[in-house]
């Protein structure tokens, strides 16, 4: 249990939160959610002690244990992945550390002898003789096998490298765990572990992150960051989002009765409280949600962008054709002889290697040649590209976002039109007039989100365009393109992006050749599984 208690804090006339009073609970999973800048990191950092609000305070019950996913990848180079792991129970390691130093003296008193005992006694309680395997099964439960174990930290790449600071943060079987985006550089199959683990964690959890299948599965609550305070709501990512935009929608309207917006609150819990029931989180999910009262849900001030693709010409039934494409890097093959026909109402989304998927769709798009093969495109077909790295089209630009804008627009549109059409991607007011180059990276995203809506093409290829966006314009664009009438082709790593938006799935193997069922992704790794593929 962790009990915040009048938590306030300030940068400057900037406020992020005040008056905060929330207790967090054990057996619950607590997604914290926020417009970007709203202050979720800030918040977990006091939580951890990291940070020292200016009022208020955080308390914990007695004896009970902190554990936080740290980020700094360097702090461990020197010790062993399993001594890193263990490290996640501070107490343990120093009571193991002194032990292990009192053993290897060479002229052992009995003081020494003394202090062993004490120190064994000390040891057991803490489950220490249990560490090495406890320490050993979360590694490898997300992809860090044996054989890395007793490796040094320094040499481990930086995805693996996560993972090990992932499993310390989950080690000894904290009271209060605070994980900030967890599931980043995890590979589908350790989100998984992790979304078990979490499921059938006892104690208390507190999790920032951008996957909203990942909170939808591990949730029993969110913590929701706005207006400076944090409300709890029973249900996880989806439950929030839609009673916050039915809140909304009741509040538009002051004329409807009260006892019809009643009943139109009870079938929408009765819809989610139906769904509930596949796991122990969500089941206990389904009691609380049952007790929910029309009060007790509010319209959100979050802003979403408006993302709307429209195509400006019918697709023939001929869009793409890829015969016998193969490409390589420095040697090493990223696809070889690779074929397939796109139809129209594809939506394919390409897994595997992103060297692999990007050289694909590079090729696809004149960006670069082939090693062997060709490819062609429907004579009706018109194509728009959002690109992994799209740095260039920012870098050096003297333009206003108005100007940058133009340059992408087929027709002559006047300032107001593109003004306006900004206003909807959240640029608003004196934004507009801000140089492309000083953008952060989600501003970027809503650009070229915004040059490629203006293109109003019939085939779509976007590579990762997820990335950097916020959860509010993940919603957007994920429903923008669940609408788009065109075809089209892309990667991400979202699961709830994936599952909503491709009806196909082309999968790029190892060893370059590839995958391509007509399945949506949830059957597609059903089907994998069942054929015992990896």
């Amino acid at each position: 249990m962790i009990q915040v208690s009048g938590v306030g804090l300030r940068y400057g006339d900037r406020k992020l939160f005040e008056d905060v009073n929330i207790k967090f609970t054990p057996g619950n999973c607590y997604g914290l959610i926020g417009a970007n800048g709203a202050g979720k990191s800030t918040f977990l950092k006091i939580l951890a002690g990291d940070i020292e609000a200016q009022e208020g305070h955080v308390s914990m019950g007695k004896d009970e244990r902190l554990s936080v996913l740290r980020q700094n990848h360097f702090e461990y180079d020197e010790f062993s992945v399993l001594d890193t792991v263990i490290m996640g129970n501070k107490r343990l390691y120093e009571v193991k550390t002194e032990k292990d130093a009192i053993y290897m003296k060479e002229d052992f008193s009995d003081e020494d002898g003394m202090r062993a005992a004490e120190l064994e006694g000390e040891f057991a309680e803490l489950n220490g003789w249990e560490a090495e395997s406890e320490a050993a099964t979360l590694l490898n439960g997300l992809g860090i096998g044996d054989e890395f174990h007793y490796m040094l930290m320094k040499d481990l790449e930086g995805s693996d490298k996560v993972k090990v600071l992932l499993a310390q943060a989950l080690f000894g079987k904290p009271d209060v765990l605070l994980l900030d985006e967890p599931t980043n550089h995890l590979d589908l199959k350790a989100i998984q572990w992790l979304e078990e683990f979490l499921i059938n964690f006892e104690n208390t959890v507190i999790v920032v992150s951008h996957d909203r299948h990942f909170l939808n599965k591990v949730c029993t609550h969110i913590a929701d960051l706005d207006f400076g305070k944090i409300k709890l709501y029973v249900g996880n990512y989806d439950f929030w989002y839609e009673s916050s935009q039915l809140a909304l929608k009741m509040a538009q309207d002051q004329n409807k009765k009260k006892e019809e917006k009643i009943k139109e609150l009870q079938a929408f819990v009765a819809r989610f409280s139906a769904n509930a029931s596949k796991s122990k989180q969500a089941t206990s999910r389904k009691k609380m949600l049952e007790k929910i009262e029309l009060d007790d849900i509010r319209p959100s001030s979050r802003k979403y962008p408006f993302i709307n693709f429209q195509i400006g010409r019918e697709i023939g039934n001929d869009v793409l054709t890829v015969d016998g494409l193969s490409a390589s890097l420095d040697g090493e093959t990223l696809f070889k002889d690779i074929r397939f026909t796109m139809n129209k109402e594809d939506k394919i989304v390409f897994l595997g290697s992103p060297l692999a998927k990007t050289a694909l769709f590079d090729i696809l798009m004149d960006r670069r040649e082939a090693d062997a093969g060709t490819f062609k495109w429907g004579v009706t077909t018109s194509q728009s590209y959002f690109e992994n790295d799209h740095e260039q089209y920012f870098t050096g630009s003297e333009k206003t976002l108005v100007d940058w804008l133009r340059q992408y627009s087929p027709d002559d549109e006047t300032e107001s039109f593109l003004r306006g059409f900004l206003g909807r991607m959240l640029f608003s007011g004196e934004e507009v007039k801000k140089s492309p180059a000083v953008l952060s990276g989600g501003e970027k995203v809503r650009c070229m989100l915004s040059k490629m809506m203006l293109s109003n093409s019939n085939v779509l290829i976007l590579d990762e365009p997820t990335n950097h966006l916020d959860l509010e314009s993940i919603q957007a664009l994920n429903e923008g393109l669940i609408r788009y009438k065109g075809a089209m082709l892309f990667t991400s790593h979202d699961h709830q992006f994936i599952q909503t938006i491709a009806n196909r799935v082309i999968e790029i193997r190892e060893d370059g050749t590839i995958l391509d069922k007509q399945l949506t992704y949830d059957e597609f790794l059903e089907w994998k599984e069942s054929q015992g593929l990896k």
